[in-house]
């Protein structure tokens, strides 16, 4: 199979194989002479494809120890009743391994890889059944040195000894800064001034650079929420309370052992960005956003929005809006190809609004100025989206401008163009969110107003008309090939005829 235009192939061919069929397939049993059960993880890629990713990072990384944590369970109320787990997408890119407990060490000059953890005891298999040793699962990965994760931290030590430096990430949680600083003999404000920048910037250009097998996770995933979005669109009905919808959309999801990439945002609510209550009665005419993505059973996000009229049909005003939104996603979607930056995209979809609702009254003046001056951000206050890959918004946890800027494109300090995560050159194979949206805010409409913000170019009488509005956003996935783009996923429908006709069959 040939990789699509603009995206790295070449981690061996990309197939996947359940855990429990690679055991039967390669003949390795457990201690217990049966074939181990399956327990947290999930289909994976072939070993190669992490042999190949990890000498990929040997070519481009820092001198020195590369540590690399997995995560630990984090428990909902006492030590064993965790939240579902969800590993360190950094980890899971490189060591492949989909469960807590465990730790990769790449020594760049040796080029060997360990993997860190401990064997299932006794007392493991009575709760949990056989499972797998640790040198079995780091065969599974290419991986031939195993320790246990007990002795980390000497191996650390000795390198701080001998002069060697260590690299690891910036942490996004508590209980992995607190494990840094124990491993690394150091205050956890020392952990957090001392993430490595260069191997960051080496992680980044690797994980940014989907390969063909990622896009294939990724597809899996928007397959499964286009199947919850039409069944979204079919079940909203005045009189039907927000989270009745919400449970017919995650039972889809449960069905197929998946969990949300991120809570879901399904609301009449629509002018408040993130919404994640969901005990409102929809009513005849409202407007609803629904802002869902599942993680596929490899690890990989989707991240689609669609906006549906409850009663089935758009009003006048709607519609007019409706169009306009779409038009900015359509425009957005055509100017994507390698070499543009992002924040010149956004800026399009910005213009093409201001020019479909100068007519309509909210905006008058020139649109260059009303964009560039920021003023188009009392209906368009978000970004117009971000990378998505492992990580809903991927890899953010390294540091938002690490991921989305460079030394040529810097954030805005501008209400609203301040909030746009990906402002940089696009490359081939890089992967990002489209969502453009006009939302009516009823607290920033009056705080502007009465300051006199942009008075020039914002009608704000027309403006107070609307305050009872909502909001409207659109967003799909896609992939940047070497000569555009291709949006992801069979399509799901998004203009108002499509909408309109399946809701009303």
């Amino acid at each position: 199979m040939h990789a699509p235009a603009g995206v790295r192939g070449g981690e061996g061919d990309g197939r996947r194989v359940k855990w429990d069929r690679q055991f039967r397939i390669s003949g390795v049993r457990s201690a217990s002479g049966s074939t181990p059960l399956r327990f947290k993880d999930k289909p994976m890629f072939r070993s190669e494809c992490y042999v190949a990713r990890r000498q990929r990072l040997l070519a481009t990384a820092p001198k020195g120890l590369l540590l690399f944590l997995g995560q630990t369970d984090a428990p909902m109320n006492y030590p064993h009743n965790p939240y579902p787990f969800v590993q360190d997408a950094s980890f899971r890119y490189f060591f492949g391994l989909n469960e807590p407990g465990l730790a990769g060490l790449i020594d760049t000059e040796a080029g060997e890889a360990v993997l860190f953890g401990t064997d299932p005891s006794v007392d493991d298999i009575v709760w949990t059944g056989p499972q797998p040793t640790l040198a079995e699962r780091g065969e599974r990965v290419g991986i031939r040195s195993t320790a246990d994760y007990a002795t980390l931290a000497d191996r650390l030590a000795e390198a701080g000894r001998s002069g060697r430096a260590v690299h690891y990430l910036a942490p996004y949680r508590g209980e992995t800064v607190l494990e840094l600083a124990r491993l690394l003999g150091c205050s956890p404000e020392a952990v957090r001034q001392g993430s490595s920048a260069p191997l960051t910037r080496a992680v980044v250009a690797l994980r940014e650079i989907k390969g063909e097998e990622e896009i294939a996770e990724m597809e899996d995933a928007l397959a499964v929420t286009r199947e919850m979005h039409i069944a979204a669109m079919k079940s909203a009905h005045a009189g039907v309370v927000e989270y009745e919808v919400v449970g017919i959309m995650e039972g889809i999801m449960r069905r197929r052992d998946l969990q949300l990439a991120y809570p879901s945002i399904f609301s009449r609510r629509g002018e408040v960005l993130h919404n994640h209550g969901h005990d409102q009665v929809m009513q005849l005419g409202d407007l609803v956003v629904n802002d869902t993505g599942v993680t596929s059973a490899g690890g990989y996000a989707s991240d689609i929005t669609r906006t549906i009229p409850v009663g089935g049909r758009f009003s006048v005003e709607q519609r007019a809006l409706y169009d306009t939104v779409l038009a900015m996603q359509l425009a957005a979607i055509e100017a994507i190809r390698p070499g543009v930056r992002y924040l010149d995209v956004h800026k399009l979809a910005a213009r093409v609004m201001v020019e479909a609702m100068k007519p309509m009254g909210f905006f008058h003046g020139d649109t260059d100025a009303i964009v560039e001056s920021g003023a188009y951000a009392i209906a368009f206050p978000h970004g117009l989206g971000h990378q998505i890959g492992m990580d809903v918004h991927d890899m953010e946890g390294l540091g938002e401008d690490l991921v989305g800027y460079d030394d040529s494109v810097t954030r805005s300090p501008l209400f609203g163009l301040g909030y746009l995560r990906l402002g940089k050159a696009l490359k081939a194979g890089m992967v990002l969110t489209v969502e453009p949206g006009i939302y009516f805010i009823p607290t920033l409409i009056e705080a502007w107003q009465g300051e006199g913000r942009f008075a020039d170019y914002i009608d704000y009488e027309t403006f107070q008309q609307y305050r009872d509005f909502g909001g409207i956003r659109i967003e799909d996935n896609v992939l940047v090939t070497e000569d555009g783009h291709r949006v992801l996923g069979e399509p799901i429908p998004k203009t108002a005829e499509d909408i309109e006709a399946l809701m009303q069959a």
